[in-house]
């Protein structure tokens, strides 16, 4: 009786989720899609806006920052429910197996500006790094700050190599459509799994916030739970929806 009892309350652990969690995973997945829909706007010429500097640049970087910020709190609640390493390690290369596979379609679509080490490449790393940093707490506050103040010096310098890009030493003449080294994203990572660490200590959340579950909420928990689902078939729907505005209007010009 006392194992089905053990069985159970493990079961309801696993199963555990954060309303609050996957609704700001959603929200950010949401900023996501309308930047890349603004970039591939202003790739296909339909319509003109700066993403290269200005409001949408930051706009593009916070929004991965809340992501990757809430990818490193996920980590140390699923230490929590499932501390083996053969779990992080199959979740990490799944996930950069994807990011390949963004490698390959734009080297295909986009051509010299195709993505090489972009924010599913990095979130593979991080699951993987992760495994062996979740049982950490300060040190992961002064590797994460450390992390994040290399990348800022290293921004604006470019190199005559390309073998370390991926952790954050750019070649010259590279300028790629989507990039997040490790330096300085590992770092909000690492922020991401100390303050896992304090707020949901061995997966159970430390402050008290009612169970918030209305007709906003729910969808966006709905989101959150398939919010790489998500990053991945809004590629194929908007370039899709462009596509199309691109043959009417060429129609229209033409006068078919």
């Amino acid at each position: 009786m006392t194992n089905i009892k053990h069985y159970l309350l493990l079961n309801v652990i696993m199963h555990k989720r954060f309303w609050e969690l996957d609704s700001l995973r959603a929200i950010a997945i949401a900023m996501m899609v309308v930047f890349h829909t603004l970039f591939l706007l202003n790739g296909s010429r339909i319509y003109s806006v700066n993403v290269y500097s200005g409001f949408w640049w930051w706009f593009a970087r916070i929004t991965a920052g809340i992501f990757i910020f809430i990818v490193g709190i996920s980590l140390t609640i699923s230490s929590s429910k499932s501390p083996q390493i053969r779990r992080f390690l199959l979740r990490g290369i799944k996930v950069f197996a994807l990011g390949l596979g963004i490698t390959l379609v734009t080297w295909i679509t986009l051509q010299d500006k195709y993505v090489l080490f972009g924010i599913l490449h990095l979130i593979g790393i991080v699951i993987i790094i992760g495994y062996f940093c979740v049982r950490f707490r300060l040190l992961n506050l002064a590797l994460g700050i450390g992390c994040i103040a290399a990348g800022i010096y290293l921004h604006n310098l470019r190199f005559s190599f390309g073998w370390l890009l991926w952790l954050g030493l750019l070649p010259e003449g590279y300028f790629p459509a989507d990039y997040f080294p490790l330096l300085p994203w590992l770092g909000i990572a690492l922020l991401g799994i100390f303050f896992g660490k304090m707020l949901y200590p061995n997966g159970n959340r430390r402050f008290n916030v009612r169970e918030f579950h209305s007709p906003i909420t729910k969808p966006l928990c709905f989101m959150g739970r398939h919010s790489l689902i998500i990053y991945l078939i809004q590629w194929p729907i908007v370039m899709g929806i462009l596509l199309a505005l691109k043959y009417d209007a060429m129609r229209s010009y033409l006068g078919f």
